[in-house]
């Protein structure tokens, strides 16, 4: 697995887990303030594609996970 789909599967995962626990008609509803959480990732996934920085990659990377992809390369 690279880094480019491990980020995805991470973003992806924070955005519904967030979602989730911020929206109030959820089963696993805990505090509409979660939904800061979703917004942070979206800012993240905007912002990298303009920068190419990806902070996740780079902890990635330090793990030996190899490179293949848009985000960081």
């Amino acid at each position: 697995m690279t880094t480019e789909r491990l980020i995805r599967i991470m973003a992806g995962f924070v955005v519904l887990l967030s979602l989730g626990l911020g929206a109030e008609h959820s089963p696993i509803f805990h505090n509409v303030n979660w939904l800061w959480l979703t917004a942070f990732a979206g800012f993240n996934i905007f912002q990298s594609g303009f920068t190419k920085f990806c902070p996740p990659e780079i902890l990635f990377k330090k793990l030996g996970i190899k490179s293949g992809g848009s985000c960081g390369s």
